[in-house]
Formats: structure tokens, sequence, C-alpha cells
């Protein structure tokens, strides 16, 4: 296989007039950067480096040599433990539009078409305003720029493993960054793929964009315009120019570099961009400034040949550039309304979620066919028995479409909602459209279930405001069930810790309801834990709005006493009581829910990626 070239040129294929990127890219420099990981200790440890406008810098090593954690220190995500981070002459603001970052996981929804995905993603980061037409066209350039436009019909989930990466690359170009970050693009990538996204990151940076990526794969060494190489211990074991890497080691090949690194060697010299000590006396140049040699190479290593060394002179001190404006930030209201619709259409683009939703109810309606006959509540052969289980059952259905619809909304998609709040997104319009989204979907179930048991014989000839009363309760019922899964959704990391979550949560709602046992009849602390049980008030309110109490509450018995004695006052309550304790979990669920998304936004980038 042939060398790739050291900078291959924009081919002859490039989209012309497609470019995205910005005029002047963004200048990056770093000056002895350390970074202290809690549970692994020293990751980094006198890291410098600049990467100048329009340049491809890439970040190599073994694993655990600390190349993820220098992309988020580079990129402002994490504050380094010493030393200095400089975006234009400036320290790292909040991720604007002038930021993107691409980490190594999908940050793109699957179920829907590419364009329109991009659409979507478009209006959480554009300008406030940005005409339908505008963020039409950016979409549309961006697809060409990629090489995308043939696949803007296709789902995403249908793309392949290099497309996908470049429609998330495309995600970042919606704004025209000055500077685009990437873990790792290449990775799992097929030689050809990979050598075709590191062109398209190549003329990505001959259009001015700066672009910092780390990597594994060899072949992407010498495709840019400067190599990082971290040693196991997290110190800049090489910097400088590609094809000075393997002279600086005295080796002949980029896998004999691997083992010279892994053995303790260092760059032969110090030529390899050594960054002249006068750049450290003051804050770096801004914009306007002169860009010195790249990072720092420690000469430990016995005399050889050195890398050629970029001839730049020492910068004079200048007054650090101020930070650039940041564009205003879509309104909360905008976000959730978007939101809203891109979930509707991420819901019914999803054939397990339809399943879901029209299974459930379905599931539901034959159980209550083959367990209970009909006629349970007819004053002429009496059932109280019966009516109990079947609001109880009434009460657990509309959890149980609340609580499935919840576990897989967030949890599936946190790399999307991470990158997308780096971008803006606010955590509260993004927990509100979760609510609005599913809770239409949710009511729907609620009536249909409703409907058929009525005309099934399962509940009684009432009128409207029994039946008013009953899909009320079973609407916040489902409500609280839907934040009290999201809440749970949050709170895992994978779906499949999500699904195992359902039973946990089913069972207690089941135990300490009041029907099985009832409440008077259980010990105090069943009792105390029955009282943070939606599914006691759900089925409480549903017994009170269909009347128990009046229903049962008579002589009628044998015995001379009340027929449903054993529950005591649990249905002697107005239906409004329930209301209110179930409207009351909804909200303390979806404030949990906030906290803990707004948590781990703060630490996603840094979670499950540590010491890399």
């Amino acid at each position: 296989m042939s060398t790739p070239p050291l900078r291959p040129g924009v081919s002859a294929g490039r989209t012309a007039g497609a470019s995205l990127s910005p005029a002047g890219g963004l200048r990056l420099r770093a000056r002895r950067v350390s970074r202290d990981v809690r549970g692994t200790g020293r990751v980094l440890s006198g890291v410098s480096l600049d990467a100048a406008p329009g340049t491809l810098t890439v970040i190599a090593g073994s694993s655990g040599a600390g190349k993820t954690v220098l992309l988020q220190t580079l990129a402002g995500l994490s504050a380094p433990s010493e030393g200095e981070v400089w975006h234009d002459g400036a320290p790292p603001g909040p991720p604007g539009p002038e930021f993107g970052y691409v980490p190594q996981e999908d940050v793109i929804h699957r179920e829907l078409p590419l364009h329109r995905t991009l659409v979507y993603a478009a209006g959480l980061r554009m300008p406030p305003g940005t005409p339908a037409g505008a963020v039409a066209a950016t979409v549309d350039r961006v697809l060409a720029t990629l090489g995308l436009t043939s696949r803007r019909d296709t789902r995403v989930r249908a793309l392949s493993g290099g497309e996908r990466k470049r429609a998330g690359i495309a995600v970042e170009l919606l704004t025209r960054p000055g500077v685009l970050f990437l873990d790792e693009p290449t990775t799992g990538l097929d030689p050809a793929t990979g050598a075709e996204l590191m062109h398209t990151l190549r003329r990505l940076a001959d259009d001015g964009t700066t672009v910092v990526l780390t990597t594994h794969v060899l072949a992407d060494l010498p495709r840019g315009d400067q190599v990082v190489f971290l040693s196991a211990d997290g110190e800049v074991a090489y910097a400088g120019e590609p094809d000075g890497l393997c002279p600086a080691f005295g080796v002949g090949t980029a896998e004999e570099v691997y083992a010279a690194v892994a053995a303790g060697a260092r760059a032969a010299g110090a030529g390899a961009g050594d960054i002249p000590e006068q750049a450290d006396a003051g804050p770096p140049a801004g914009p306007a400034g002169p860009v010195p040699a790249t990072g720092r190479a420690t000469a430990e290593a016995p005399a050889g040949p050195a890398a050629p060394a970029r001839a730049a002179a020492p910068p004079a001190p200048a007054a650090p550039a101020p930070p650039a404006a940041r564009a205003a930030r879509v309104g909360a209201l905008r976000q959730w309304a978007l939101l809203t619709r891109r979930g509707t259409a991420l819901l019914l683009n999803d054939r397990l979620s339809v399943a879901v939703l029209v299974g459930s109810p379905l599931m539901i309606v034959a159980m209550f066919a083959v367990l209970f006959r009909a006629g349970a509540f007819d004053p002429a052969s009496p059932d109280p028995g019966s009516t109990a289980m079947i609001m109880f059952w009434i009460a657990f259905g509309t959890f149980f479409f609340g609580l499935t619809y919840g576990l897989l909304q967030i949890c599936a998609e946190l790399p999307v909602l991470r990158r997308e709040w780096l971008a803006g997104l606010r955590i509260g319009p993004y927990v509100a459209a979760k609510l609005t989204t599913m809770l239409p979907v949710l009511a729907l179930a609620d009536a249909l279930l409703l409907a058929v048991l009525r005309a099934l014989d399962r509940l009684p000839p009432a009128g409207w405001d029994t039946y008013a009363s009953l899909f009320v309760s079973g609407v916040l019922a489902s409500a609280a069930a839907l934040a009290l899964g999201l809440l749970a959704s949050a709170a895992v990391s994978q779906p499949g810790q999500a699904t195992l979550m359902l039973p946990l949560l089913c069972f207690p709602q089941v135990l300490f309801s009041g029907a099985f046992v009832p409440v008077p009849r259980m010990t105090a602390a069943g009792e105390a834990i029955s009282l943070a049980m939606t599914n006691r008030w759900a089925f409480e309110a549903l017994g009170s709005g269909v009347g128990l109490e009046s229903l049962w509450r008579t002589d009628a018995s044998p015995l001379g006493r009340p027929l449903l004695a054993s529950y005591g006052e649990s249905f002697a309550h107005p239906a409004g009581r329930g209301w209110l304790i179930l409207a009351g979990f909804a909200v303390l669920f979806l404030a949990l829910t906030w906290w803990v998304l707004v948590r781990k936004c703060r630490d996603g980038a840094e979670r499950g990626r540590q010491g890399r």
C-alpha cells in the first residue's frame, strides 16, 4: 500500500462553492497543560502545542495516553489542572457557533432521513429567526460539502459507517465553526472509508477550519500538518511535522514509533517543534499575531536525527483578543416546540416504539376480557371484590403505559443530548418536550381503554361526569408514571439498564397500592411505603370516581357488614385529592429528571472515557 501524501490537495471532485468554513479558523494554543483525573491520577503532564488556523493536527499515542482528555481540554470542555489553553488569544469560553466537537459515539438520531435530521439540528443551533429557506439551503450546502447529497433522503440508520461519521460532522458544520475537534473519527472504518473521511477533513482545513483529531489509525498520521504523539504517562513524546516522526526516533515505520515510545524514548534532540520560551512570558498573540512552531518535544533520548523544525520568531507578548460575541441562543419556547415536533417524528418513525404504543393497550384490554366477567358492577348480583380489582388493574394499566413509554426516551439518546446541550440546548424544554410528545398518546390509550371496557361491560353504565373523572385519573396516573420512567431513563446510561428497571419499578407499585393488601391492613412501614406509590393514589382516585364507596358501602352482605370494609376510608375521599397528589408526583419526577440531566451533561464529556 502506498503511503498517503503528506498534505493531499483539494481533489478535482471537490464541490465548487460548497465551502462552509469561515474565512479564518481559530488559533489554538496550549502551554504546559496537565490534567489530574479522579481515581486515575495525572493523565496529562506538561503538554504544549499550537494549531494555526486552517491546519489539521493529529493527536496519537497508545491507549491510556490521554488523547481524549487532551482533546477535551483543548476544546475547553474540561479545565486543565495546570497550564493554560487559549482560543484566539483568550481562554476558552462556553461552546458556541464557532465550536465543533464530534465524540466517538454517534451524536445524531438514526430514525429520520438525513436531510430532515439536519434540519432539526439546524433549528436548535442556527440564530433565532433564521428563515426556513435559509436553514434548508445551509443543510443542502453541508451535504454537498461532505458528499452526502445523494443520501439526503436515506435514514441515518441505513447509512454506512463512514457516511454516519460524515453525518455527525455535518451537524457541526451547520454553524460554520472555526475549529473542529474529533475523537477517533476513523476508528472502526475500513482503510478506504477512513482515507475518504480524512480527505474530507483535509478539505475543511484547507478552507480555513482548524481541525484537531485523535486517532489510533497509523494511516492517519501522514495526512495532518502536524502530529502530537503522547507517551503512556501523558507527556509529549513528539510534536512536529508528520515526515519527521520516524526519523525523530531513528525508526523506519510508525509501528516502531509506538514501540519506541512504549519503551520510554523521546524524540531525539530539541528541534521537533520547540516552542520559544519567550512565548510563555505573556498571553499568546491574538488572531493577528505570529504563529509559533508546534508543541514541545522533550529531549531525553540519545542524539540522533532530529525532526525538521518550523522556523518561527519569538512572538512579542500581546494582549489577548477579546472573546467573540456569542450568537443569540434559540429561546426556550422555540426549543420546546422544535423538540416536540422532532420527538413526534422520531416516535412515528421507530417501529419498536409504534409496536409498544399499539400493543400495550391491546394487552391490557385482553387481560381484562380474560380475567373478569361482565356485569361486575350490577347491583343485582354484587361483586365488590371484582370491582375493586378492575379499578386496580385500570390504575396499573395506566401506570404501565406511562412507565414503558418513558423508560427508553432519554438513555438511548444521551450522547445526542450532551452534544446539543453544549450547542445551547436547554434541559427544561427538552424534558417538557418529552412530556408533551408522549402525554397525548397516553391520553388516547387511556380513553381507548375506558371505552373498550365499557363496551365489554367491565365498567358500569354511568354519565359523562363519571367517565370524565376516570379519564382524568388515568391521564394523571400515566403522566406521573411517564415522569418516573423519564427519571429512570435519565439515571441509567444504557437501554439495557432501563429495561432491567421495569420490574423493579412495577413490583412495589403492585404490592403497596392498597389493592391486594388494603392500606388499613398494612404494617406501619408498609403504609409509609404506600404513600410514595403513585399507583395507590390512582387506585383510590379511580375507586372514588366510579363510586365504589356509594355502590358497596351498604349492609347488603349476609353478615350485615359493609362489603368493602377492609378498605376503610380508601374510597371515601374525593377523586380530586388523588389528582393533586398524582400531579405533584409528576412535577417532582420531572424536576428530578431535569436535575439528573443537568449533572450528566456537565460531567458527561469525561464520564466513561477518563484517562484515555
